[in-house]
C-alpha cells in the first residue's frame, strides 16, 4: 500500500485496491490480492464488497474472481472525453498516420510516467508494447522525453525523482545525468527520440503538444521498426510530425484543456 493511499484513508485503500486489480489485466481472486496487500484480511474483503456493491468492480460467483466493473468502465470513458486531448487529436493523428504510413501514439504526462491515450496503427502494423490506456515510463519512451523536456525546472526535478531507470535495452538512458543532457538537447530541437531505449528494434520521432504558453499538455509520436526504417529515414516525418502537434495544441487551446 503506497503512503497516498494510506494519507487517503478509505477512499485511498478503496483506489489501492482498484489498482491492484487493474495492474492483473485479467480476473483476479481474493487469494491473490490477499497476498500482495497490506490490507488485513478482514478490510481486504470489506473493499472489495463495497466495490462490488457500488459497480466498481465485478464478482464472478462461478470462478470467484473480481475484475473491474461497467460502472468504472463508464466513468473510464467520461474521463476520456472531459480530461483526455484525445477526442480533440484523433482526426489529426488519423490523418498523421495515413500520410506517414507509420504508428501514430498520443500520450499525456500521468506522474513520472506517460499515459497513451491514443493510437493509430499503420496499415501494416508491428507489435509493441504501447496501446491506449497503458502507462509507460517516462524516462526511456519518445513522449515520455518530449514531455519532460518543456516541463519548469521545479517540476522536471520532481519528474525525475520518479523514475526508475531500469535498463530496458542496451540504448535505456540509465542515470539522470544521461538523462538531462538528452533533455536538452530535445528541448534545442524541438523534438526527441526513442533509439530503441525502451524495446529491442522499436524507434520513434516524438514531438510535445504546447499550450500558448510553452506548457506542455501531451505529445505525438511517430513509431516504426528498425526492419522499416532507421533514424535517419525517421528524421524525414519531423516536419509533419511538428505541424501536426500545433495544429493539435491550436484545437485545445480553442476547447481550453483544463489546467
Amino acid at each position: 500500500m503506497n503512503k497516498q493511499a494510506t494519507g487517503d484513508g478509505t477512499v485511498g485503500k478503496a483506489l489501492d485496491v482498484l489498482d491492484k486489480v487493474a495492474a492483473k489485466g485479467r480476473p483476479v481472486r481474493f487469494s491473490e490480492l490477499l497476498n500482495e496487500s497490506q490490507h488485513p484480511k478482514a478490510t481486504l474483503y470489506r473493499l472489495l464488497q463495497t466495490l462490488v456493491s457500488q459497480g466498481m468492480l465485478a464478482y464472478d460467483d462461478a470462478l470467484q474472481t473480481y475484475s473491474l466493473g461497467i460502472r468504472l468502465v463508464r466513468l473510464a470513458h467520461a474521463a476520456w472525453r472531459q480530461s483526455s486531448i484525445a477526442p480533440i487529436a484523433r482526426p489529426f493523428i488519423k490523418e498523421l498516420s495515413e500520410i506517414v504510413g507509420e504508428t501514430v501514439h498520443l500520450a499525456q504526462l500521468d506522474g513520472g510516467q506517460v499515459l497513451y491515450v491514443d493510437k493509430r496503427n499503420a496499415a501494416d502494423p508491428i507489435d509493441m508494447y504501447s496501446q491506449a490506456g497503458k502507462v509507460g515510463p517516462g524516462y526511456c519512451t519518445g513522449v515520455g522525453k518530449a514531455l519532460m523536456a518543456f516541463q519548469e525546472p521545479t517540476e522536471l526535478d520532481e519528474i525525475i525523482k520518479k523514475q526508475a531507470f531500469y535498463k530496458y535495452t542496451e540504448a535505456t538512458l540509465v542515470t539522470e545525468d544521461m538523462l538531462r543532457a538528452d533533455l536538452q538537447k530535445i528541448r534545442a530541437e524541438g523534438v526527441a527520440y526513442d533509439r530503441e531505449e525502451h524495446e529491442p528494434g522499436i524507434i520513434c520521432v516524438a514531438a510535445p503538444i504546447l499550450s500558448s504558453k510553452g506548457r506542455p499538455i501531451g505529445a505525438l509520436s511517430v513509431t516504426t521498426s528498425t526492419l522499416r526504417k532507421d533514424l535517419e529515414e525517421l528524421k524525414e516525418v519531423r516536419p509533419v510530425l511538428l505541424d501536426t502537434a500545433s495544429k493539435i495544441a491550436a484545437a485545445v487551446e480553442a476547447w481550453q484543456f483544463p489546467a
